[in-house]
């Protein structure tokens, strides 16, 4: 899910299969980083902002009613009027793109294929297409040129992938030259166009995704994501209030974060910034639209790229968790080289992420697999396995359970301390949680768990690893 980059006179192309090597040539990494350094740090300067081209992005609760585009395009128009180039990447008024969908629902064919899923597509690319045009109405009353364009307009050229496409190249001419005319361009999130011309779009926070490879493709100075929360947290404040705000978090722990189910963030999103050192900040669209641009863009969370001392003494920096998962077991598989290829490898044909993986202990040459995929793909993936994974394998059964969830902890300095997992375990323990699966890496310990224990599982580990304190 990496991004690789390749210079190209028309544009900037990505190919969304590469891995997180160092930066290729060809982008201004040097200008970005000097940037970063110079108007991103936790202790914002007090003199004014040097004159940038910055991208906005706005979620749908900002973009929610007109008298809330109305505040987007203040802010906006503040920006421009101190000199700075503004593009901005609305997403669909809130509640929208569920509106749209739910109608697709109502009308969906018994058994939908491709031709339906490039249907969904076109109707939920319209409510960016709304949203973008009502904001440059909304700048324009306020004496701003702008002017809005859908992603096959500008273009942003995706894959084939209906309602899971990946970006591969961004043309920045039209923008830059309505960018040198004065006006502010206004993107439409979360879609583009593949090579046939369809309207495609990037999944569920695709948004995210559109504003940073934005950013990437005209190697803006800065991106700033407005959001309805005032940036990232220890945790969901829903879940726990006592959870806090944090003032910096490394790309690392933040990849993490949106991996392990944190919405502030689309993942895509994130590990896109950290290719590319995208200087990223996490802040909230409901300050007042007047506040003063300097403390506006220092407030928030700043996503770092380097590991200070400070945030090396943070054992664990978040807990996240994401109830959006669904379990699988296939049972009385026999244990055999390839096994783990013939169950996942049809899974990943039919375009089905898999998260957390585990093979059980052979006994009388057979075992159970288990992994674990999205919600939304449980039903599709155990129809998969029935018909077309089952049958050839020589497995008993296949088994799913619904009702799970994840939980994790994330912090870069579990690299350097020893016995967090067990402090973890001991706490979910302590509250008679008990462990379904297990999945660590350098700086996280994921377990998935009976659903109906997310929020004291949560509770209770935010409370044991101190989150709760400064």
């Amino acid at each position: 899910m990496w991004f690789a980059w390749a210079p190209c006179s028309a544009g900037r192309h990505f190919d969304d299969g590469a891995s997180a090597a160092a930066p290729c040539q060809g982008f201004a990494i040097a200008t970005i980083q000097g940037f970063a350094e110079s108007h991103f740090s936790a202790n914002f300067p007090s003199s004014e902002l040097h004159m940038a081209l910055i991208v906005h992005k706005y979620g749908g609760t900002s973009m929610g009613s007109t008298e809330r585009i109305r505040n987007v395009a203040k802010r906006v128009a503040k920006w421009t009027r101190a000199g700075h180039q503004i593009v901005v990447v609305p997403s669909a008024m809130s509640g929208e793109t569920n509106r749209l969908l739910g109608l697709a629902k109502e009308l969906a064919p018994a058994k939908p294929d491709t031709s339906y899923s490039r249907e969904l597509d076109m109707l939920a690319s319209t409510g960016e297409q709304a949203s973008s045009a009502l904001l440059a109405i909304a700048l324009q009353a306020e004496g701003q040129p702008s002017v809005s364009y859908a992603g096959w307009q500008v273009p942003i050229k995706t894959n084939s992938a209906f309602t899971k496409a990946r970006i591969e190249s961004i043309d920045d001419v039209r923008v830059r030259g309505d960018l040198n005319a004065g006006k502010v361009v206004i993107i439409t999130g979360f879609q583009g166009v593949d090579e046939q011309g369809n309207i495609t779009t990037l999944g569920r926070g695709g948004s995210d995704t559109s504003a940073v490879a934005v950013a990437a493709a005209l190697k803006a100075d800065e991106c700033l994501i407005y959001t309805d929360v005032d940036g990232v947290y220890t945790t969901d404040p829903r879940v726990v209030p006592e959870a806090r705000r944090l003032q910096t978090v490394s790309f690392e722990e933040m990849l993490e974060m949106a991996s392990l189910g944190s919405k502030v963030l689309q993942i895509r999103s994130v590990e896109f910034a950290g290719k590319y050192k995208v200087p990223m900040r996490v802040l909230s669209s409901f300050t007042p639209w007047d506040i003063d641009i300097n403390e506006e863009a220092a407030s928030g969370t700043l996503i770092t790229f380097e590991e200070d001392e400070q945030m090396e003494q943070a054992v664990v920096s978040g807990i996240a968790f994401n109830r959006d998962e669904a379990k699988i077991s296939v049972l009385g598989v026999p244990d055999k080289p390839g096994i783990a290829y013939q169950i996942l490898g049809a899974v990943a044909d039919a375009n089905i992420e898999v998260d957390v993986i585990i093979q059980n202990l052979s006994k009388d040459g057979k075992t159970d697999f288990s992994f674990t995929v999205h919600r939304n793909d449980y039903a599709k993936t155990i129809d998969l396995l029935k018909e077309k994974v089952l049958p050839g394998l020589g497995a008993t059964e296949v088994s799913g359970d619904a009702k799970i969830c994840k939980v994790s902890i994330v912090g870069i300095g579990m690299r350097s301390h020893v016995g967090v997992a067990s402090k973890m375990f001991r706490s979910l323990s302590e509250e008679g949680i008990n462990i379904q699966m297990i999945s660590t890496s350098e700086i996280k310990t994921s377990v998935v768990i009976d659903e109906k224990y997310m929020e004291l599982a949560v509770r209770a580990l935010h409370k044991a690893f101190d989150l709760d304190q400064a």
